[in-house]
């Protein structure tokens, strides 16, 4: 499935570090980047979680909530944000479930081998529950800038 810009974002709950979850309809009434990313404590993963984390007072000024997800666990996730000190929410999409409903569940290649897995690539939803923004491919470099350049333009 991709999810196309104008769009209403599928709702999803789930699983968070720290033991909780998070439900995406519940947060209407602010702004949301959605990020989807491979693996907790990956070079390029943990780069572009810095980045969010240390734009995050940015990014609040707009009334935008950051969430990662990515198939790792919440055990996983809670070591991730307690050793980078991660100010936002990372969600555990274990099953792929969400991660297919917004498209970032694809074919990759590595050295000639074909596997599925996660699609680094974000999502802008509006105060209403619109797609506003879709980043595919990304390039950890400048994105976090990007993106809150988007936010802010809403």
């Amino acid at each position: 499935m991709t999810l196309s810009i104008g769009a209403m974002a599928p709702d999803f709950t789930l699983p968070t570090d720290g033991n909780g979850s998070v439900t995406l309809s519940a947060l209407r009434g602010r702004n949301v980047v959605i990020y989807f990313y491979p693996k907790d404590d990956t070079s390029g993963c943990t780069a572009e979680a810095c980045g969010f984390g240390e734009s995050l007072p940015h990014f609040e000024t707009v009334d935008a909530t950051i969430i990662g997800i990515s198939k790792d666990s919440v055990a996983s996730h809670d070591k991730f944000k307690a050793k980078y000190k991660l100010p936002f929410i990372l969600a555990s999409d274990a099953d792929s479930d969400v991660t297919e409903q917004f498209g970032a569940w694809v074919e990759k290649n590595m050295y000639g081998k074909k596997y599925m897995g996660i699609e680094r690539c974000t999502f802008l939803i509006d105060k209403e529950g619109v797609v506003r923004q879709i980043w595919r491919k990304v390039k950890v470099p400048g994105h976090v800038e990007a993106v809150l350049k988007a936010v802010q333009s809403l």
